[in-house]
């Protein structure tokens, strides 16, 4: 069996990792981490809940020097929880192995002159957003010369249309002479196509295996979109659910959807992009101690949050294309633990079931609906969502394809 130590970390951060309950690297840091060290410029990809963040932290930490106090490894990330999801982990792991490295998140939103007091510690390693990266470059209170590694986390939602050019202008920043890591669950080609930045990257592609698609039910609940959010209430109380993530396409569909669900007693929190630091701060940790038991989110939340015990995923809202709908079930079954995920879809939604499947090479199971609500069900009796088509006008059976 491959140990950390065979990969090249060195004892200190191998025994911190052992205490954790960590002995062995997963897929994804086992073809990584030893290049990473190397000195590769690498494009990895893996199914979320994979160890993507240790692939790239590990060598990230090992690479920086404790006594030049400087910045040294930048990692951008497209959201503040995952930000600080990532800062939390980093800073862990130096405590647990004494690296004396000390690290800083720099999110847009919090406090600005906090952060620049913060800065006066000359940190080594800085986890945040580009845009405040570049304002705080730019007021000279953050120093990038010494910097030779770069993180693009979640790196096809940084390079998208609304992110790219913040994170060009933030790469800009930094020396010529770096190392250049990119992660993430899906990789479209347009998104490779933008990180021509990179020189001569190698890309590392893990699948998921069988086991961890094992420990994923992919359910669809065929419903008008009058009852989708009295079904989410349905669903919630009889299946037992513990940590429920509800994503929804559209902020305000969201504000009304946790109103009708306060009102019907539910305890539910949202995760909104326009809410503030401290809200979605509350909300993320109500969620991981148990005070709510459902989360509702747009997209915002499906790239890397890592919260242990999400048992099921809800979408209100079926997602925009394949790629949308792996991150959001990458909520759940994460680690080996089992998962599922529940999608809502009108009759006029059916053909979107149908396009989604193909893509993502999976096979939606029917929900039965009970008297008192509905639970699973996987009789062969029950007719597959296609039956539905049916049901549907020649307008409404049109196939309209899923962007990709």
């Amino acid at each position: 069996m491959t140990t950390f130590k065979d990969l090249g970390i060195e004892t200190a951060m191998a025994d911190a990792l052992a205490k954790q309950g960590i002995a062995a690297p997963l897929a994804i840091q086992e073809k990584t981490i030893a290049k990473v060290l190397a000195g590769s410029n690498i494009i990895g990809q893996a199914p979320t809940g994979t160890g993507k963040t240790l692939a790239y932290l590990l060598p990230a930490l090992q690479k920086i020097d404790p006594s030049l106090r400087q910045a040294q490894v930048v990692i951008l990330a497209p959201t503040y929880e995952l930000a600080m999801q990532i800062a939390g982990v980093a800073r862990d792991l130096s405590m647990a192995a004494n690296l004396g490295i000390k690290v800083q998140g720099l999110i847009g939103g919090a406090n600005i002159a906090r952060q620049m007091d913060k800065l006066k510690e000359k940190p080594q390693l800085i986890v945040g957003s580009a845009g405040r990266i570049i304002e705080l470059a730019r007021k000279g209170k953050l120093k990038l010369q010494q910097v030779k590694l770069l993180v693009l986390d979640e790196f096809d939602r940084l390079l998208d249309d609304q992110n790219l050019q913040n994170t060009v202008d933030a790469v800009r920043l930094l020396p010529k002479e770096r190392q250049v890591i990119l992660f993430s669950a899906t990789v479209p080609k347009k998104a490779l196509e933008r990180a021509d930045f990179l020189d001569q990257p190698e890309h590392i592609v893990v699948e998921a295996d069988s086991e961890t698609m094992a420990a994923r039910d992919d359910y669809y609940l065929m419903t008008p979109f009058r009852d989708k959010i009295e079904n989410i209430r349905k669903l919630t109380r009889n299946l037992g659910v513990k940590r429920g993530m509800v994503f929804i396409n559209r902020v305000y569909d969201a504000e009304k959807t946790l109103a009708h669900l306060r009102y019907d007693g539910i305890r539910v929190d949202s995760l909104l992009g326009h809410n503030n630091k401290q809200a979605r701060q509350k909300a993320v940790a109500d969620f991981k101690k148990g005070r709510v038991q459902l989360l509702l989110s747009t997209d915002l939340a499906a790239r890397g949050l890592d919260i242990e015990g999400v048992d099921y995923v809800f979408n209100l809202d079926l997602p925009e294309n394949a790629q949308v709908y792996q991150h959001r079930a990458g909520r759940t079954a994460r680690a080996g633990a089992k998962g599922t995920v529940i999608t809502l879809a009108d009759i006029k939604e059916a053909y979107k079931l149908e396009q989604l499947e193909k893509r993502l090479g999976i096979t939606f199971k029917p929900l039965k609906k009970a008297k008192k609500g509905v639970t699973p069900e996987r009789k062969k009796k029950d007719r597959p969502y296609k039956a539905y088509h049916k049901k549907a006008s020649p307008q409404q059976k049109v196939k309209k394809p899923v962007k990709q």
